[in-house]
């Protein structure tokens, strides 16, 4: 895996991400499940338009994100999903405080609740945190190791390295999606909704370029997706029939 080719801390430069911010944002929950079901939904806050427009910069992510001229495209997957992955653990660390055990009971995005599988494919009922951490440390896992993220030249990629891929964007989009959920309030406390909405956009931008992620997996977000991205030069490529979908999933807790 190569060097970065984008510049992120131009993107991003209140952020200065070092090797060590991972290890310090991936807190453990000492709050255990009891398997309630999320409140009721509340109005959504991170729609509303004063927030929406709020951005840290101008950049064209439409353009940011396509694959660049004699690039090879894992590498460029691997140098993206893993700068993705420290910026929206980053993100998390900002708020990670408020999301506990009693306050985050399940991992809840609106009215869907996710659970963790282990390696065996055992399904497990934890807290929002617990789920987080789960994310991150089987993330980090990966995006360390040599032999699924090569950084030596001439190593190559495993096989399997796409499938891998999609599985941490996937779980990556939980935790920007529960973030919108249950603590944009906080976020917008601290003044950081700029830089939340940036890095979404970012995000979905780059997960729709490669067919990253199931369009049925982010359309809970799809209200959001449209009004972020709309300004940004994206289709409604993947999500056209997500609205309607959303709307018939407001009704009832849904289990993934």
């Amino acid at each position: 895996m190569p060097v970065q080719y984008t510049n992120w801390n131009k993107l991003y430069p209140e952020w200065r991400i070092g090797p060590s911010d991972c290890s310090q944002s991936c807190r453990k929950s000492k709050g255990k499940p009891n398997g309630k079901k999320p409140a009721p939904e509340e109005k959504k806050l991170y729609l509303e338009p004063e927030y929406t427009k709020s951005r840290i910069t101008d950049f064209e992510f439409k353009e940011l994100v396509m694959l660049p001229r004699e690039i090879d495209l894992n590498e460029w997957l691997a140098s993206n999903t893993t700068t993705f992955f420290h910026h929206i653990n980053l993100q998390y660390s900002t708020i990670s405080e408020f999301c506990t055990g009693e306050s985050c009971q399940t991992m809840a995005v609106c009215n869907t609740q996710y659970y963790w599988y282990d390696e065996r494919g055992k399904k497990i009922k934890c807290t929002a945190p617990q789920y987080v951490d789960f994310v991150m440390s089987s993330v980090q896992k990966l995006v360390t190791d040599e032999d699924v993220f090569p950084t030596k030249y001439g190593k190559e990629f495993p096989n399997s390295f796409e499938s891998l891929v999609k599985k941490i964007c996937k779980y990556l989009f939980h935790v920007l999606a529960h973030i919108y959920s249950s603590h944009f309030k906080e976020t917008l406390a601290l003044e950081l909704h700029g830089h939340l909405n940036t890095l979404y956009t970012h995000f979905i931008l780059f997960i729709r370029e490669f067919n990253l992620v199931d369009p049925k997996e982010t359309t809970i977000m799809d209200d959001l997706t449209e009004v972020l991205c709309s300004s940004s030069g994206s289709s409604s490529n993947g999500s056209g029939n997500g609205s309607n979908n959303s709307a018939g999933a407001q009704n009832h807790v849904k289990e993934r």
